[in-house]
């Protein structure tokens, strides 16, 4: 049993505790656009891939990869000949790249330094998220109609097999050791992946986040953080699947990030914010801010050295008239008004 003195001790402990966790949480704020990259050109837009490395933003356009600088938003190449493109995956150790080509089922694979594709692979109905995940040297595509995932070697160019899904992917990550989480998007769920063997060992509902779309994973703690359509981020452990927690984010999230040095999550909102999280403790989670960007900045890439953030979005004109094939047409948008924003402190 504990004395009074002992137990005021504890008290005031405990107090410390919380006092410092929550300083700190202020502290991770101050996110804000520090600059904006004025790019143009034609086609919409999808996954971003950075290569902090490099210094190089990889940005999906519909039938094109742009790459720029990330330090002057100055265009450096382009990847040609991607129909339908929806992400990026890149494979520093054999200097490959893989885009992921939603309408024409395929990879293509080009070289890091000189952006040349060399091959395509054919894989699954429309090809939406990819990674490459470096404890196998396995590049996954999650396949959106098809409902499956495609292994491809990286080194061979090569299918390796399918897994089968129980639903439609969205985002995917991996642990490095082995293990791929992606989530289902009309399940509301998160499967994990032994990479080695090609298959689903689990499956975890996400109530009540509802319809998953970004994905991120802090490695160090296992711990998942799911952007959902019913604007809340769901917290889960990567090795049981129970949810955590659950937090208020802004609307029309697409994309999630996790930054291991400063224990933030993101969330980039279509409603024009970027939600920032505090993993206060592997058990507490808490919202920082809701960091003003532009409407449509769904996307992100969070590059791990400089801690900036880049969400990229347009100006949007009415849309198109409803159609019998086309009932909820998405808006137009403004020529030549494609933007990169760069969030930092």
């Amino acid at each position: 049993m504990l004395t009074k003195p002992t137990l005021g001790r504890f008290w005031f402990a405990a107090i410390l505790v919380s006092v410092a966790a929550t300083a700190l949480a202020a502290s991770a704020g101050g996110y804000h656009v520090v600059n904006t990259y004025k790019l143009g050109g034609d086609g919409g837009w999808d996954y971003l891939t950075i290569d902090p490395g490099a210094h190089r933003l990889y940005i999906s356009r519909s039938t094109h990869v742009m790459v720029i600088d990330t330090d002057s938003g100055k265009v450096v190449g382009d990847i040609p000949d991607t129909p339908g493109v929806h992400g990026i995956a890149l494979d520093a150790d054999h200097g490959r790249g893989f885009t992921s080509n939603g309408r024409e089922n395929t990879v293509s694979i080009f070289d890091l330094k000189t952006l040349a594709t060399s091959s395509k692979v054919k894989v699954g109905q429309n090809p939406d998220a990819i990674l490459f995940d470096p404890a196998t040297k396995r590049v996954f595509t999650f396949n959106g109609k098809s409902n499956d995932s495609t292994v491809v070697d990286a080194e061979k160019g090569t299918v390796l097999g399918t897994i089968k899904l129980d639903g439609k992917p969205e985002f995917a990550a991996s642990d490095g050791k082995g293990e791929v989480f992606v989530n289902i998007e009309d399940k509301s769920e998160i499967e994990a992946i032994d990479a080695n063997k090609m298959e689903v060992k689990a499956k975890w509902p996400l109530a009540p986040c509802t319809e998953p779309s970004g994905l991120a994973l802090d490695r160090k703690n296992r711990r998942l953080f799911s952007g959902c359509d019913n604007k809340m981020m769901a917290v889960v452990n990567a090795d049981n699947g129970k949810v955590l927690a659950t937090l208020p984010i802004g609307e029309g999230v697409d994309a999630n990030a996790f930054d291991e040095e400063s224990g933030l999550a993101f969330a980039s909102c279509g409603e024009g914010v970027l939600t920032v999280v505090h993993e206060d403790s592997p058990e507490k989670f808490s919202v920082v801010e809701n960091v003003p960007t532009q409407q449509g900045a769904r996307t992100m890439a969070l590059d791990a050295k400089t801690h900036n953030v880049y969400v990229v979005t347009a100006k949007f004109g009415p849309p198109p008239a409803p159609t019998a094939d086309n009932p909820h047409p998405r808006r137009s948008i403004a020529p030549d008004s494609f933007v990169v924003l760069v969030l930092g402190k």
